[in-house]
């Protein structure tokens, strides 16, 4: 089913949840970006390569999928201090089905483990659904970061497959796992007030 959504809310300026706030990258921030892919232990958690990526396939990156006007893609800040420390994004947006592909990455190493990165998935999937009219969304993680996929669990992933053994890391073979939440299973958490700790009852669009 195609969706019917109004176009004019799918790039609000601010998804904003407590702890929290994700808002439109800005071309400052590239500086950043750069050190998390430079990074050995983010690659390993999120990239199949971790060799080095080159400051042009990383400028490239940046401009046509962060910063684009119609980039499906938001800077996780510190609500209170307003630090940069991830950034997410949907991609391979398919309004004839309905579905959408989640991915997010949290760069700097002292915000891993605290919830935040599960606050963050929680807007976009809640922005997802009920603003652009998704009917699922999709991800992929590989099946060693098991705080990850802890994490999506929360927000109500559910593991729906796996590549196996389509990635090597330390040493080992390991599967890529793929997960989904239907429109259905995330409006059936937020009645049962699941799936939703630490954010706001409602998303506040635009400003705080």
């Amino acid at each position: 089913m195609a969706l019917d959504v109004d176009p004019a809310g799918w790039h609000p300026e601010t998804l904003a949840g407590r702890r929290v706030m994700l808002r439109r990258h800005r071309p400052d921030q590239y500086a950043t970006i750069l050190r998390w892919y430079r990074d050995p232990e983010v690659a390993r958690l999120t990239r199949f390569q971790v060799g080095p990526v080159s400051d042009d396939e990383v400028r490239r990156f940046f401009q046509a999928r962060l910063l684009a006007n119609d980039a499906f893609a938001y800077a996780i800040h510190l609500v209170e201090d307003g630090r940069l420390i991830g950034t997410t994004t949907l991609s391979a947006l398919d309004p004839e089905n309905g579905s959408v592909l989640f991915h997010i990455t949290i760069g700097e190493h002292d915000c891993w483990g605290r919830g935040l990165g599960t606050e963050a998935t929680t807007l976009m999937v809640g922005h997802a659904i009920e603003s652009l009219g998704i009917h699922r969304v999709g991800l992929s993680v590989f099946e060693f970061n098991t705080r990850a996929v802890r994490a999506y669990e929360k927000v109500g992933f559910r593991v729906e497959g796996r590549s196996r053994e389509a990635v090597w890391r330390d040493g080992s073979y390991w599967d890529e796992i793929h997960m989904g939440i239907l429109e259905s299973e995330w409006r059936g958490r937020s009645r049962d007030g699941e799936g939703r700790s630490g954010v706001a009852a409602s998303l506040r669009y635009g400003r705080r």
